[in-house]
């Protein structure tokens, strides 16, 4: 058996079984990747959006976490095909370890709940990371029988090439493609993403380039691309670049998930959050609903899930250019030291008005602790036989693909209910306020 004549790699090209997502994408089903998908727990990703509170302000871009699966399995397996031809990856790389990475592929979001990024980046230490929450979903149930069964995989197996240090050669590689540089999942959602949500800017690089580039880096452990694809992995980070811009921290994107964020820090500790990880998005909306009603909660949830949309509003913004003060002393701040700062806050523009402004009207949004991975790869110069970093020759790269992308994307925002920010607004001392807040916050012992 080869890489090859896998059945699911054999599938690509026989057009049976097959079906189809957007755009005019053609998945083929073997009898053993239906059963996978077929499951409960896997049928759950159906009701889970991929982009979640970006569909408030991209009304189309309600795609799911399921079609995404189906679209990085598909990827996985074009991946497969083209680097089984590379000589030290056919070596490296055996068919059973192959058909790990595709059960790996299709399974990578199972782990996932609604709203699951917002909610991870509160750092709470009651929330698991959505990878070891996927081990209760892969090591026992319907889909760890049918890996071992039909896929004649392990189970832990797979636990382990998702979320645990690679220990080989075949691991590196194979963890690489799931995430690194040029994985297949970035393949996918920026491309997906773009499309649901109408925009263009993550389509604008060559996949099919990247992908007839695909190659072993210079120590035979991870992915790089020929010269020739130089310019696509190029487009590829400013595709990234542009869609964190322009979607996933678009001002109103932010604001939504201000309101989120603070609603479930509110109410994390009265809920059972296994039970509400396991649940689709429409009962886990349900769920949260229930436990806010009639406080500052239900407030916030009914502005993002009731009748009516209401949105905070920006009342000011901070970046590494605008304002780098500010920025600097609330970026990547502890949650609950932003919490407890964004109502000292609140507290003062309570004096300065004359009114009271409620400690969840006024929020701060602010970079996660954890940055975005880097992006650089390797790129391998056939005629000089050498390979450089693809940041040695591309100037797109050092400029955007640096530690500053998060700085210069990801700014630190406030964002204040829509009845008082016209009020707060035309204070002359807001810069004196926040000050103010910062200094008492620091100085009032919060982690």
């Amino acid at each position: 058996m080869s890489i090859l004549t896998i059945p699911e790699v054999v599938a690509l090209d026989s057009r049976r079984g097959l079906v189809r997502i957007p755009p005019e994408t053609d998945v083929p089903l073997t009898p053993r990747v239906r059963q996978l998908i077929d499951t409960a727990d896997f049928r759950r990703l159906a009701r889970v959006s991929q982009l979640g509170l970006v569909g408030l302000v991209y009304p189309a871009a309600l795609h799911t976490r399921f079609e995404h699966c189906l679209g990085v399995y598909r990827l996985a397996l074009l991946y497969l095909k083209q680097l089984s031809h590379d000589e030290r990856f056919a070596k490296a790389v055996r068919p059973k370890d192959a058909e790990v990475f595709l059960a790996a592929a299709l399974l990578h979001d199972l782990g996932h709940w609604p709203f699951c990024h917002p909610i991870e980046d509160i750092r709470l230490p009651s929330v698991p990371s959505h990878e070891l929450f996927a081990n209760s979903f892969l090591l026992e149930g319907e889909i760890a029988d049918i890996l071992r069964h039909d896929w004649e995989v392990n189970p832990r197996d797979v636990v382990a090439l998702l979320s645990e240090k690679p220990r080989d050669q075949a691991g590196r590689i194979l963890a690489s493609m799931l995430s690194g540089p040029i994985d297949i999942d970035k393949m996918d959602y920026l491309y997906r993403d773009s499309l649901h949500a109408g925009v263009p800017y993550g389509r604008h690089f060559d996949q099919q380039r990247l992908l007839g580039s695909l190659c072993l880096n210079e120590a035979g452990d991870g992915l790089a691309v020929t010269d020739k694809a130089k310019t696509a992995a190029e487009l590829m980070v400013f595709a990234r670049y542009v869609m964190f811009s322009e979607v996933y921290w678009h001002h109103s994107v932010r604001a939504a998930t201000a309101m989120l964020q603070r609603a479930f820090f509110l109410l994390h500790g009265t809920l059972d959050l296994d039970a509400l990880f396991r649940m689709t998005e429409p009962e886990m909306i349900g769920e949260l609903v229930r436990a806010g009603s009639g406080g500052p909660a239900g407030e916030l949830l009914d502005g993002l899930f009731g009748p009516t949309r209401r949105l905070y509003k920006r009342l000011a913004q901070y970046s590494f250019v605008e304002q780098p003060e500010f920025y600097r002393r609330l970026a990547r701040r502890p949650y609950p030291w932003l919490t407890a700062c964004a109502e000292r806050f609140a507290s003062l523009a309570s004096e300065a008005l004359g009114r009271v402004v409620a400690p969840h009207e006024l929020l701060f949004d602010s970079p996660p602790i954890t940055r975005e991975v880097q992006f650089d790869v390797d790129v391998f110069f056939a005629k000089e036989n050498r390979y450089r970093p693809l940041g040695e020759v591309s100037p797109v790269l050092r400029a955007l693909a640096t530690e500053q992308f998060d700085d210069y994307v990801k700014r630190v925002r406030i964002f204040a209910h829509p009845r008082i920010v016209a009020e707060l607004r035309s204070l002359n001392t807001l810069p004196e306020l926040l000050d103010r807040a910062i200094e008492r916050t620091e100085s009032g012992g919060v982690n």
